[in-house]
Order: structure tokens, then C-alpha cells, then sequence
């Protein structure tokens, strides 16, 4: 369903809803609908239930449930949420087995610009760790979407910038001075200081370190990022990504592999095939895979606002939301016991392979490695 059909679909809704007397206004011409902004879910969100609630003389959230009840119902509709004030994030029915299969396609690219844009971008950093990092990952993410992108300092890095941390800057000096920069420089990157050298964490530990909190925020250089425990977020973003590999080799192992499609068993609607669970707990468990699939669709949108706004921030904190969403699904990929491997059972595995290649194509842009055994 493209997003003129579905605001079509929506705008019938509204009819319904009228012709059944449950809203009391005159049907508009245009519902828009729009990618799920930040809170929101699905792969569409509306707000037409805000824009009908004051001539419908009703709360925006009362609208959103009566819609919300007729949108469920339509034909290609997976699932209706209401967030917010009264915003209706809607999910598109067979929508996940395209997705999963778009993202397996493109790998480590899926997010990526296909071609370049032409947009020209020069990143010039104070001489410090933080600001020569957040450059150099903020020009990987900008290539990412299709910029051309130059780097400076306004001094020589560090040998151990370039050694250790992998940090690569084109030139180096001021547009006054002897050395090598470009004039003129449109982009001044200036993150908060490092107060600590971050450098006994090693690479991906300290890249971590300095990328992870908002450019407004003091990093926080300390142990506690070479944890392996589930308290570090970097740890349970590299354990998220090696899971998934180790996965794919047991499947293999097993003689199945992954096949995009529905992630629930048929004929097992409230329940994993081969265990006892409440109806709750297969709701829970629907509502962790829409989540994953939520934070999957999204990973194109947040990759174009850390380009945008310079903030791999964004991105840090995004494959923590991946990692967060994909654990729970990750045991029950597998058969247990004398089960055979089911059509669910691929599908399940393709969308951990994909949050896979997120995660692994994330952490890539960072700079940090994705391992495959953890």
C-alpha cells in the first residue's frame, strides 16, 4: 500500500466513523500521512484525529480510539496504535517480509544513498580527540548519504588519533596559516571536551565513549565501557550483533536458513510452538517484533538526520534500540527439542539476520568493530 492509498484508506475510515454517528464533521479532502516521528511506531503515522477534534467536539484521543477501531479493520492494515496526544501509527500488513528482505539485500548498505548527491561538505575540528572523532564519523555518515566530504584540524592529530583510533583527517592547519587546509570552512564541528584521555580504553571502547552522548554533553571516560554486561549499552549493542551471527551458523547447522515471512507459527496464535505461555506473553512477544520492526524501518531516517544535524549520537543511540529489540526475538529462532524447523522459524531468523546487518553496518559508520563471536 503506497501512502496515497493509505491516505485514502484513512479518509474512508473517517467516513465510516461518520456515517455511523460516532464523529460529527464534514470528511476532509487530504489525510496526511507521514513516518513515525520520535515516540511514534508502525510504518505510517496520521494526525488527522487532532485535526478533526475541536469541529468534532471530542478529545483528540477519543477521536484517534473511533478511528483507530474502523483503520484496524481496513483491508492491508496490520495494526493501528494510538500515541501521543492522539496520533494513529499505523502498520502495514505483509510489510515486514519486504522490509526484512530489502535489508538482507543491501547488507551493510541498507540506508545507504544509491548514487551520489553532489552535496559538498567541509568538516573542520579542533585540535582534541572528541571533536577529531565526531568529525570522522560524522564524514563517514555523510558519505553514507552521498556526500562529498572533506576534513580538517586545525593542528596534526595525535599519532596514537590515527593509530589507535583509527581517525583519518584529510588536512590540517587554518585558512591564515602555512598548512594544508581549505578555505573557506563552512562547518565547525566543537563537541564538549574529553576532560579525560579516553585512550586506555582502547578503540572501540573509547569511540564508544565519546560518540554515544549528545555534542552538548561531557563524555563520560570510564571502565564500566569495557563491561560485558547488559548495564553497558555498547556491550549489549556487539553481544545483539554476534547473537545473530552465531544464529545463522547454528541454523546452518541444522540444515535451515532464512526465508523472509510471518514470524508466527500457524495454528499458534497465542503461544511458541512447544511451550505453555499465557496469551499475554504471545502479546508481549508480537508487540517485541513490531518493535524491532519499527526500529528497522527506521535506521534509513536516522542515519539522514545524523548527516543532517551532525549528530552520530543518533546513531549510537539507535543501534541500542535495535539491540534492545532484537534480543528478546533471538531465542526463538531456533527448533527446540524434536521440533522441525518451520516457515516461522525462517522468518524469525531473517529479521535477526537483518537487525544484524544494522547493527553490524551502525557500528561499521562508528567506527567500532561488529563481532562475529562474542
Amino acid at each position: 500500500m503506497t501512502p496515497v492509498e493509505l491516505s485514502r484508506t484513512v479518509l474512508r475510515a473517517v467516513r465510516r466513523a461518520v456515517d455511523g454517528g460516532e464523529l460529527d464533521v464534514v470528511v476532509p479532502g487530504r489525510a496526511k500521512v507521514v513516518p513515525p516521528g520520535p515516540g511514534g511506531c508502525g510504518d505510517y503515522a496520521t494526525n488527522v484525529a487532532l485535526q478533526l477534534a475541536r469541529p468534532a467536539g471530542q478529545p483528540p484521543l477519543r477521536v484517534a480510539e473511533i478511528l483507530r477501531q474502523h483503520l484496524a479493520q481496513a483491508d492491508g492494515i496490520g495494526d493501528v496504535v494510538v500515541t501521543g496526544p492522539g496520533f494513529l501509527n499505523i502498520s502495514l500488513r505483509g510489510s515486514q517480509p519486504a522490509l526484512v528482505r530489502e535489508i538482507l539485500r543491501r547488507g551493510y548498505r541498507y540506508g545507504h544513498a544509491d548514487h551520489p548527491t553532489g552535496q559538498l561538505v567541509q568538516l573542520h575540528a579542533p585540535h582534541e580527540v572528541r571533536a577529531v572523532v565526531v568529525m570522522d564519523v560524522v564524514a563517514r555518515v555523510l558519505r553514507s548519504q552521498g556526500a562529498l566530504v572533506r576534513t580538517s584540524c586545525t593542528e596534526p592529530p595525535a599519532p596514537e588519533w590515527t593509530d589507535l583510533l583509527g581517525v583519518d583527517i584529510d588536512a590540517y592547519g587554518t585558512p591564515e596559516g602555512p598548512v594544508s587546509a581549505p578555505a573557506p570552512l563552512h562547518v565547525n564541528l566543537r563537541p564538549v571536551p574529553a576532560s579525560l584521555d579516553p585512550l586506555h580504553l582502547g578503540r572501540d571502547a573509547a569511540r564508544w565513549a565519546l560518540l554515544h552522548p549528545a555534542a552538548h554533553d561531557r563524555p563520560r571516560i570510564a571502565a564500566d565501557h569495557l563491561v560485558q554486561r547488559e548495564s553497558n549499552p555498547l556491550f549489549r549493542v556487539r553481544y545483539a550483533h554476534a547473537r545473530t551471527r552465531a544464529l545463522s551458523r547454528n541454523a546452518a547447522d541444522l540444515d535451515f536458513h532464512a526465508e523472509p515471512g510471518d514470524t508466527v507459527t500457524p495454528g499458534h496464535p497465542h503461544a511458541e510452538p512447544g511451550t505453555a505461555h499465557a496469551a499475554g506473553t504471545a502479546v508481549q512477544k508480537t508487540q517485541d517484533i513490531r518493535a524491532l520492526e519499527t526500529a528497522l524501518a527506521d535506521h534509513p531516517r536516522i542515519l539522514a538526520r545524523s548527516a543532517a544535524h551532525h549528530a552520530p549520537d543518533l546513531l549510537a543511540r539507535h543501534l541500542v534500540a535495535v539491540a534492545d529489540a532484537v534480543l528478546p526475538l533471538l531465542v526463538t529462532v531456533l527448533p527446540r527439542g524434536a521440533e522441525k524447523p518451520s516457515a516461522a522459524h525462517r522468518a524469525r531468523l531473517a529479521l535477526a539476520e537483518a537487525a544484524g546487518a544494522v547493527l553490524a553496518g551502525g557500528l561499521s559508520l562508528l567506527g567500532i568493530d561488529a563481532p562475529e563471536h562474542l
